[in-house]
């Protein structure tokens, strides 16, 4: 069964104010460590959590509930069939602008992919870690 790479518990220890609902955490969690899977071409789940750094887990663990928190706050614009709008004037895109990082379909701050990619885990090369 896949569980998600930092817990309810963790997510509340280091989100003092969280912003989601406590029974919503679990199921936010795990499909923001999917998306991290994503971004990491499955290399977490090829080698394991436990087989990785130290540093490299706190890093992914923190990503997840940066992104976990990202994706609940912002769920209804990354849903959105449109990637863009304008009214009067006022216009909005959704991809890589600015702040915020798009691929495969998976949306996030820049600055926490920025995190993500000093595990070494994202590059597109096939290498070994």
């Amino acid at each position: 069964m896949y569980e998600p790479y930092a817990d309810e518990k963790y997510y509340i220890l280091m989100n003092h104010d969280t912003l989601i609902p406590a029974e919503k955490i679990y199921d936010i969690l795990k499909q923001a460590s999917r998306h991290i899977d994503s971004l990491t071409y499955n290399r977490i789940v090829g080698r394991g959590i436990c087989n990785l750094t130290d540093f490299q887990q706190s890093i992914i663990k923190e990503v997840v509930c940066k992104q976990a928190d990202f994706e609940y706050e912002n769920k209804d614009m990354i849903t959105s069939i449109l990637t863009g709008y304008s009214i009067n004037g006022v216009s909005m895109q959704i991809g890589n602008n600015w702040n915020v990082y798009a691929e495969k379909g998976i949306v996030m701050q820049k600055e926490v992919y920025a995190l993500l990619c000093q595990t070494g885990l994202c590059c597109r090369l096939a290498v070994r870690l």
